[in-house]
């Protein structure tokens, strides 16, 4: 059954599945492109050499990483493993004396004390006291922590939620009990993919719901790959959007975004939009796509209700959406903002730089990138952010302390300048330290 694009003006998608070597070098020299089998396109005619050579980055990008995923699969399993094997044992002299004693203690993938890699990132688990319910900056922080979170298992959530946010919050407080309730964590099913691989949760905060989506795990491919996927589906009064972000979010293979589903359609996990419109009546990306969905389905009265949204979309409803980028990050630069690969970045960006000021412009500064004048200050920028990881706690406090993990990709940032900016450590600093004056908006 051919996928209903109906619900789009036009669009252009790509199938690695389908593309074989000669497929992708007459992409490169051919500019008839629509006429390949591994394009599926509403556009005809011919293809300038720059978009040609993003659609070909794209489809091998995604080939390279499909051919790898088993073993980088293994890869971040055993990382994960070893970190919460030092963690159980404590450190790794304890580890050594527990197993010459025979009593290692073996970490457990759904406790609550098992945490990801993003974890060992940056350890952090309490919300900052120094910030109250009802400060500019309250919303902005609670919600990159609950980002960092998001990558964990539903017991550590559970029990980070319902425990040590809300323990903090009555600390805060005595008269009354301000603390959070977690209402569940969940794995959505990909239609394009046949997995379920969109993850998220949902934590109450007094009158707020937060839907928190996972990012890019490090060491998987299928996530990778939706990055890559440098598809697009046109919707009216919106633009372009990125096919990977929507296939994500509950994009249907067959039936594209229908208002309801049928009563008789079986799946073995439910699509994240149609799961979380009906819980409240991914990720970032996904979190900006949910109201656009909710919007070609004229979902009026929970749009009313969301915070944070696309410009054009939600002016009506006065609803403001804000985009975050710490320093030299490259995640949130990509896919390049230029008429070759026909995306730009939308909303004001709340823009931090490597001391953790912030303002909000326009866009981000060096907004494509891998500019070659721009190699050298980066260079620059990565060697002070791996001096100041050994000199933040003593000029912040202890809970700003980076561990040997972070440290490691700092030094790998020396020769790919922008990676480590990515981690959440900094984008947990900035909310924390960039001053409560950009966030008077949320109020």
């Amino acid at each position: 059954m051919a996928s209903d694009k109906s619900f789009c003006s036009s669009y252009s998608l790509l199938s690695p599945e389908k593309a074989g070597v000669i497929d992708l070098l007459r992409i490169l020299i051919y500019s008839d492109v629509h006429e390949r089998g591994c394009v599926d396109s509403s556009e005809k005619g011919e293809e300038s050499f720059e978009r040609r050579l993003i659609m070909f980055v794209s489809i091998l990008a995604q080939k390279l990483l499909l051919s790898v995923a088993k073993p980088l699969s293994w890869i971040g399993l055993a990382i994960e493993f070893w970190l919460n094997l030092l963690s159980s044992n404590r450190n790794f002299g304890r580890l050594l004396v527990n197993c010459f004693r025979g009593k290692v203690v073996m970490p457990d993938r759904e406790s609550g004390s098992f945490t990801s890699i993003v974890d060992n990132l940056d350890k952090r688990v309490e919300l900052d006291n120094r910030i109250r319910p009802g400060d500019d900056e309250y919303h902005a922080a609670l919600s990159m922590t609950a980002s960092k979170a998001s990558y964990e298992n539903e017991n550590y959530l559970r029990t980070t939620v319902t425990h040590h946010w809300q323990v903090k919050r009555e600390n805060l407080n005595r008269k009354q009990t301000l603390g959070m309730e977690f209402l569940g964590s969940y794995n959505f099913w990909n239609d394009y993919q046949r997995k379920a691989t969109t993850k998220a949760f949902m934590l109450r905060d007094r009158d707020t719901i937060m839907v928190a989506f996972r990012g890019t795990e490090p060491f998987n491919v299928d996530d990778w790959c939706l990055d890559f996927d440098l598809s697009w589906y046109e919707l009216p009064s919106a633009g372009k959007i990125h096919g990977g972000f929507m296939k994500a979010l509950g994009l249907q293979k067959n039936l594209g975004w229908p208002k309801e589903l049928g009563p008789h359609l079986k799946m073995p996990a439910p699509f994240a939009y149609y799961a979380i419109r009906e819980k409240l009546s991914l990720g970032g990306a996904l979190a900006i796509l949910f109201p656009a969905i909710l919007a070609i389905h004229g979902e009026k009265w929970l749009m009313d209700r969301l915070e944070g949204f696309m410009e054009r979309v939600l002016k009506e409803h006065q609803i403001e959406y804000f985009r975050f980028v710490y320093g030299k990050d490259i995640v949130p630069r990509l896919p390049y903002d230029d008429s070759a690969s026909m995306f730009t970045h939308f909303g004001r960006c709340c823009y931090f730089n490597s001391k953790y000021q912030g303002k909000i412009l326009p866009e981000e500064p060096n907004k494509n990138f891998f500019l070659p004048l721009r190699v050298i200050p980066m260079m620059m920028n990565a060697w002070y952010e791996l001096m100041r990881s050994f000199m933040i706690a003593y000029e912040k406090g202890p809970s700003y302390r980076e561990g040997l993990l972070l440290r490691i990709l700092r030094v790998i940032g020396l020769l790919v300048p922008g990676i480590p900016a990515h981690a959440p450590q900094d984008y947990v600093n900035s909310t924390r330290l960039g001053g409560s004056q950009l966030f008077l908006h949320q109020q």
